[in-house]
C-alpha cells in the first residue's frame, strides 16, 4: 500500500534531516522531490501544487528553520498537511434514529461493489447491527446469485428487488420488508456499469428518490488512480454521493485516488478494501494513512486487528507458557495461523514503526504465504507427541515428516532447530529487560530473518 510513494518520500526527507540548518533553498530543493514523488502516484497535478505551496508557506517561517530540529519540523508540517489533504476527521456512518439505516451501494462494473456490500454489512454486524443485503442489480447476469452466495457464507439476509411494478418500487418493497424482519440496516447492492451511462444513472436516480436513503457510498477501484477521481465526480454529479469506498488499496495502488479525492471533488474516502477477506474492509482514518504513506507505522490498526482476530485467554496463556519455556509446536501452527488472519506479514510489519526499514537489512528474509504454509504443513504432519517433544525426531521421523509435508529433510531439521533456540531464548529471557531482549531477537532472528522463518 502506497510502497512507492513512501519509498520516494523518505528519500526527499533526507534532504531536510541529514542537514543540521536548513535554508529556503534546502526546503525547496525538497519539497521539488516531494511534488515529484505526488506526481509519480498519479494524484491530481493541481492537488500536488496547491499542497506543495501550503506545505512551503509553513515550512519557510522562522519558527521552522530557527528550529533545533528543522527538518523534522518540516516532516511535520508535510504531515499535518497531508492529513487535511485525506480529510482530516474520520467519517462513517451515521446511523438513522429512525431504523433502518438505509445505504446505497453505487459504482462502476469491475470495482468490487457487491463483495463491498457484503464486507460493509459484516463491518456493520460487528458493531452490534443487524444487517440485510438487497439486490437490486438485475442486469448482470449472476449478480444476485452471486450476492446470495457470499452473504449465505456468512449468515446474512438478502431481499432480492422484484422488478415487475418497477425496479425502484421492487427496492423500496425489499427495504420495507427488512426493516419487518427485524434488520435495522439496508445494503442496497445496486447495478454496476462499464461507463457513467445516462439510462443507468436515471435508474440509480428513481431508486434514490424512492427510498429515505441515509448514505449513497461511492465504489470505486484505487488501482485506477485518476480514473477514479473522474468516475466519483461522474456519480456525485449526476446522483449524489456522500462517501467513498476505495477497493483493491492492499494492491499497487499508487495512491492517487486516496490522495486526491477529498481537495480535487470534495468527497472523503471513507472505507478502503485491504484483502480479499469478508473483514478486510477498515475505516478510512486520514491520521493513520498519512503515518503509513510517510512511513511511520500505524500501530492503532494494527491493534485493532490483533483485537478482533486474537483470544484474550489464548494470548495470556501462550504468554505464560512462554515465560515458562513450554510452547509446542502446536502453539507455534496455532499462533501462525492467528499471525495470518491479520493479513499479509509484509503489511503487518508495515504498520510497525521502523518495520520498513527493518524489511530492508541485509538478509532480512519477510516470508510469503507459501513459506508460512510450508512451516504449518511440517508441524502438521508430525505426530501428536513429536509436536510436543520435538527433540525425539530422528532421522527416519525426519524423512516421514518431509514426504508427508512435500518438503525436504533439510527443512525440518531447520524448523526444529529454531524452534529449540527461541525456547531457549524464551525461557532464559525473562528477568529484568527480558521483553527488550526478547523483540531484538525475534526481529533479528539469530541473524536473517524471523525465527523459524528463515529459508
Amino acid at each position: 500500500m502506497f510502497d512507492t510513494l513512501t519509498d520516494r518520500l523518505g528519500l526527499a526527507f533526507k534532504r531536510f534531516t541529514d542537514k543540521g540548518r536548513l535554508t529556503p533553498e534546502d526546503v525547496e530543493v525538497g519539497l521539488r522531490e516531494v511534488r515529484l514523488a505526488l506526481l509519480e502516484a498519479d494524484v491530481n497535478y493541481k492537488v500536488a501544487r496547491e499542497f506543495i505551496d501550503r506545505v512551503r508557506a509553513r515550512a519557510v517561517g522562522q519558527d521552522v528553520l530557527e528550529s533545533l530540529t528543522p527538518g523534522q519540523q518540516v516532516i511535520k508540517v508535510v504531515f499535518e498537511e497531508l492529513v487535511t489533504l485525506l480529510g482530516g476527521e474520520d467519517a462513517g456512518i451515521a446511523y438513522s434514529p429512525e431504523p433502518p439505516t438505509v445505504i446505497l451501494l453505487l459504482g462502476l462494473q469491475g470495482s468490487g461493489k457487491t463483495t463491498t456490500a457484503v464486507k460493509l454489512a459484516l463491518l456493520v454486524r460487528r458493531a452490534d447491527h443487524r444487517p440485510a443485503l438487497v439486490a437490486a442489480d438485475l442486469r448482470r447476469a449472476a449478480a444476485v446469485d452471486q450476492l446470495q452466495t457470499l452473504a449465505a457464507e456468512h449468515q446474512l439476509p438478502v431481499l432480492v428487488a422484484d422488478q415487475r411494478g418497477g425496479l425502484a418500487g421492487g427496492v423500496a418493497q425489499a427495504v420495507a420488508d427488512a426493516r419487518r424482519q427485524g434488520s435495522d440496516v439496508v445494503i442496497v447492492d445496486t447495478a454496476g456499469r462499464q461507463h457513467l451511462d445516462a439510462e443507468l444513472m436515471e435508474e440509480l436516480r428513481e431508486i434514490h428518490q424512492g427510498l429515505r436513503v441515509t448514505h449513497s457510498l461511492l465504489v470505486v477501484d484505487a488501482m485506477t488512480g485518476q480514473e477514479a477521481v473522474r468516475v466519483a465526480g461522474g456519480f456525485q454529479e449526476q446522483v449524489g454521493v456522500d462517501g467513498v469506498v476505495l477497493t483493491k488499496l492492499d494492491g499497487d495502488a499508487r495512491g492517487g485516488a486516496a490522495l486526491s479525492m477529498q481537495a480535487a471533488i470534495g468527497l472523503q474516502v471513507w472505507y478502503c478494501g485491504v484483502g480479499e477477506r469478508p473483514r478486510d474492509l477498515e475505516p478510512f482514518h486520514p491520521d493513520r494513512m498519512a503515518r503509513r504513506i510517510l512511513g511511520m507505522g500505524d500501530v492503532l490498526t494494527l491493534i485493532e486487528r490483533t483485537r478482533d482476530e486474537f483470544s484474550a485467554d489464548e494470548a495470556l496463556s501462550a504468554q505464560e507458557r512462554m515465560r515458562q519455556g513450554r510452547l509446542t509446536l502446536d502453539d507455534f501452527v496455532g499462533q501462525l495461523r492467528q499471525i495470518r488472519k491479520l493479513g499479509p506479514l509484509e503489511s503487518v510489519l508495515g504498520m510497525i514503526p521502523g518495520g520498513r526499514e527493518l524489511m530492508r537489512q541485509p538478509g532480512a528474509a519477510v516470508p510469503d504465504e507459501a513459506q508460512l504454509r510450508k512451516l504449518e504443513a511440517i508441524v502438521l504432519s508430525m505426530t501428536p507427541e513429536e509436536r510436543r517433544r520435538p527433540e525425539i525426531v530422528d532421522s527416519s521421523r525426519r524423512r516421514r515428516i518431509a514426504s508427508g509435508s512435500g518438503t525436504t529433510t533439510v527443512d525440518v531439521s531447520r524448523l526444529i532447530k529454531s524452534f529449540g533456540q527461541m525456547q531457549t531464548v524464551m525461557k532464559s529471557l525473562t528477568g529484568q529487560g527480558g521483553r527488550r531482549r526478547i523483540a531484538q531477537e525475534l526481529l533479528r532472528g539469530s541473524g536473517g530473518g524471523l525465527p523459524l522463518l528463515k529459508g
